[in-house]
């Protein structure tokens, strides 16, 4: 069988996020980049990938889907769905939590200080230190439940990597690539996590992707 087509851009945390599921899942993929200099993500082609004109989008035979999440579910149950826990009702549950956390709360936390500090000076635009400050805030607050969380176990559904846990991996590369990085040194028990991840070798594909020589 064909192997799926990952269509975006690896600078797009949304993209390399499905990589990250798809690596750990042991997928057959290839990533087809989208030009968004071009407007190649707004062509009728990929609007008929994803009607909103963004990445990622997967297309696995003669079904394609959207959205960064569901894609990384697919490769999960596809391929390995212990990473779901979906045999287990209960263990499934806190996998569900904890990746709505990551979407909700982590990266709702994030997204905003990746854009003002990596995102806009690329667009010719200026930080907004206040925006930066006001969501490091945040941010903080939520580390404060995962460092809780964590001390409790090695990883956030419990003592088993989960799709939860890899769906952090690309947007913190990113915090890891501005001056905000320190922000986890206050937290023993998330950077230990976050160490244990970047072992991981879906998580070391993502970050060569991430690199701009990639």
């Amino acid at each position: 069988m064909a192997p799926m087509k990952l269509y975006g851009a690896t600078l797009s945390w949304n993209v390399t996020r499905c990589v990250a599921a798809l690596e750990e899942a042991g997928a057959d993929y290839e990533i087809v980049p989208i030009n968004f200099g071009t407007g190649e993500h707004k062509s009728p082609e990929h609007l008929a990938r994803n009607p909103f004109g963004q990445v990622p989008a997967l297309q696995d035979g003669d079904l394609v889907i959207f959205e960064s999440r569901a894609i990384c579910k697919y490769a999960c149950r596809k391929n390995k769905p212990e990473l779901l826990k979906e045999g287990d009702l209960k263990e499934a549950a806190i996998v569900d939590v904890w990746v709505e956390v990551e979407a909700h709360q982590y990266t709702s936390a994030l997204s905003p200080i990746l854009f003002e500090v990596l995102i806009k000076p690329m667009l010719g635009g200026t930080c907004d230190q206040k925006v930066v400050d006001e969501n490091l805030e945040k941010l903080k607050k939520v580390l404060e439940v995962y460092e809780a969380r964590l001390s409790k176990s090695k990883y956030l559904a419990g003592d088993y990597i989960s799709l939860a846990d890899l769906n952090h991996a690309s947007v913190t590369l990113c915090l890891f690539a501005t001056p905000y990085a320190s922000v986890f040194d206050a937290y023993p028990h998330v950077k230990a996590w976050w160490s244990g991840l970047m072992a991981r070798p879906s998580v070391q594909k993502v970050a060569a992707l991430m690199k701009p020589s990639a």
